[in-house]
């Protein structure tokens, strides 16, 4: 699943270690859902949306394979 939390992260000036500070996640776990090597949970998923002021739909974006 395709997604834009580096660019809201990077408009932010936060860095990885940030973001997971705020996520409650390590920086290694931001690292692989920006790159798109995880999929977030559903609650991790709300906590990124809240965290970043962004809609799920905003954040992550479904693509069919």
């Amino acid at each position: 699943m395709n997604n834009i939390i580096r660019q809201l992260r990077t408009e932010r000036g936060w860095s990885q270690a940030v973001l997971g500070e705020k996520l409650d996640v390590s920086r290694q776990s931001v690292i692989a859902i920006e790159t798109g090597r995880y999929d977030p949970s559903l609650p991790l998923a709300f906590r990124i949306s809240r965290v970043l002021e962004r809609s799920i739909e905003e954040i992550f974006l479904y693509q069919k394979d």
